[in-house]
């Protein structure tokens, strides 16, 4: 199962594969009892799916193509913790599942290749970052946008607590504790004494140094996601010093966050966010608007196709929410945007109310 849509697992998908592929996508619940349809409208997507493929590959193996979604419709424990959505694809090349933060419409379809469009307009928004939540002990890994943040299952080879960054024999000072409240990653005051304080302090440097290592390996840099720093305040200032993450925000959260639940956490997380996201947006349809005045960009669909198709576009901005329609159910705006990807462009899903023209798109040629 995979909860972090990265640019290496979109262009994994978007590689050729032997037919057929099968795609099924459904906005889900979090809570019950909203939930407890999720897994009744799964199987009726299901009927949907083996029909398709039965109708368009009557001589693949259907019944060992749709064990692995048969299964997952059994499977109580995975419905009970869904998020807002959900795409599951499979092929003869393996099977996946995919939660996802955003609702995407009911889709099952068998193809010759995956079903990328909702992924590429969830992965390819402005508005997602990540949350180090931090402190001298441990650490918890968020990914979200403006709306939602979810915990992130860590990566093999990423430290969650200094033991596993540093071993079994990092110092423990002797010290005094005056806890100030919090649970978890809390905010416990330490007051060290003498040599052992210092090589505590020595501890936090290098654990913070492997954090810092990991997480840009591991994350930062694979999704090129802006990261936020969540911490009491006398945290922020030591791991910013080891920090070699480009990805760092300079302002942080400076707070417990064991002390915030999820919707607080992704509260102070926007707050810190929007001012960039709104200059980064700001600075695109700038670039769009000099770009045009050269005759370097548009928003005429048959021009942007053909310059997509010839490898020209060099950046296009799509409008999140809107649709249009194309041939056999499509969305042309969706199908551009994943062919710009698959021709070495960019693509950014901005808001309607940032859009630098009204037609949905728009792009930016390199030549």
């Amino acid at each position: 199962m995979t909860t972090s849509i990265s640019p290496d697992l979109l262009k994994e998908l978007l590689q050729p594969h032997d037919p057929p592929c099968l795609s099924v996508y459904l906005p889900t619940h979090r809570r019950h009892p909203e939930n407890q349809q999720d897994p009744i409208r799964y199987k009726n997507l299901l009927k949907e799916l083996e029909t398709a493929l039965k109708t368009g590959f009557p001589d693949a193996n259907a019944e060992e193509l749709l064990a692995p979604f048969i299964a997952l419709g059994a499977n109580a424990d995975f419905w009970n913790h869904t998020w807002d959505g959900l795409a599951v694809l499979g092929s003869t090349a393996g099977f996946r599942t995919i939660k996802l933060q955003r609702p995407v419409p009911e889709l099952a379809t068998a193809a010759t290749s995956f079903h990328l469009k909702p992924l590429l307009r969830i992965q390819q928004s402005a508005d997602r970052y990540h949350v180090l939540a931090l402190n001298r002990r441990e650490i918890r890994l968020f990914e979200g946008d403006r709306d939602h943040l979810d915990e992130v299952t860590l990566a093999d080879g990423v430290p969650a607590t200094i033991t596993e960054a540093l071993g079994e024999e990092h110092s423990e000072p002797h010290q005094t504790v005056a806890s100030y409240g919090g649970t978890g990653l809390g905010s416990s005051m330490r007051h060290g004494h003498g040599s052992k304080a210092d090589d505590a302090d020595n501890d936090e440097e290098r654990f913070f140094r492997a954090i810092d290592r990991a997480i840009l390996e591991q994350y930062s840099r694979p999704s090129g996601l802006p990261l936020i720093l969540a911490a009491l305040s006398q945290y922020h200032t030591p791991f910013r010093n080891v920090s070699h993450n480009p990805s760092l925000y300079e302002s942080g959260i400076e707070a417990d966050p064991a002390a915030l639940s999820a919707a607080d956490l992704c509260e102070r997380a926007w707050k810190v966010i929007e001012p960039e996201f709104r200059a980064r947006t700001a600075k695109l349809a700038d670039t769009y608007g000099a770009a045009h005045g050269r005759a370097l960009g548009s928003d005429d669909y048959e021009y942007v196709a053909k310059a997509a198709a010839d490898s020209r576009v060099e950046t296009l901005l799509v409008e999140a929410d809107r649709l249009i329609p194309g041939p056999a159910g499509d969305d042309v705006l969706d199908d551009l945007a994943e062919l710009v990807l698959q021709r070495g462009g960019h693509v950014v899903v901005v808001p309607a109310a940032d859009m630098p023209t009204t037609t949905g798109l728009a792009a930016t040629f390199r030549f």
